[in-house]
């Protein structure tokens, strides 16, 4: 479970980075929630705390809808369009950041020709992209879907092994048939204690 939370943590923290890049402000929400849940699931599977994993695996299963529901809009599936400003909250203007800077991209600022446009206002041309953006943004959230669903699975796996232990615990005396008990005896037999010193 830790190699796997590793995984989960260093997948979440370098999504969360290129976001905080493209100012994407409800992914680093959803990145932020991801990497507190998988710190609560590694600390109840280390404590034995079934609610904590139980948790996790509640959050995995909303994880895996938004990663879903990200695939869907950067390829633009059911009305969606990667060109509106959902992920920035429409708080600003910004996309993803491997518009511009992805893997053989060619970036041109290219300033307005009319004198009636501000100066600081430009148009940026990208070119020469080897992978798009949007292609990029769908392998980072197939990527998480693939390591929630394996970290689902061993979640549930470590739930059941934890149900399975607190099933088969048993008092000393309790109900079981090898438990230890002593016929009732009618006179209980006594012994004088020996003051110790003197």
């Amino acid at each position: 479970m830790f190699c796997l939370c590793v995984f989960l943590q260093l997948a979440a923290l370098e999504r969360q980075i290129f976001d905080f890049l493209g100012f994407q402000w409800a992914p680093i929400l959803g990145n932020f929630l991801q990497i507190i849940v998988v710190i609560l699931g590694l600390f109840g599977t280390i404590q034995f705390r079934p609610r904590y994993i139980v948790v996790y695996t509640v959050w995995t299963a909303l994880w895996v809808t938004w990663n879903v529901f990200i695939i869907c809009f950067y390829l633009e599936v059911g009305g969606l369009s990667k060109e509106t400003d959902l992920m920035t909250f429409n708080i600003s203007m910004h996309r993803s950041w491997w518009r511009e800077h992805g893997p053989g991209c060619i970036r041109r600022v290219v300033r307005p020709s009319s004198p009636g446009l501000l100066e600081d206002y430009s148009y940026v041309s990208v070119t020469g992209c080897i992978i798009d953006f949007q292609y990029l943004e769908v392998i980072h959230s197939a990527i998480q879907i693939l390591l929630s669903l394996i970290g689902f699975v061993y979640a549930c796996y470590v739930i059941s092994i934890f149900m399975e232990e607190e099933d088969s615990f048993d008092f000393i005396g309790g109900l079981d048939t090898y438990s230890y008990r002593q016929p009732p005896q009618e006179h209980v037999e006594l012994k004088p204690v020996k003051p110790v010193g003197k």
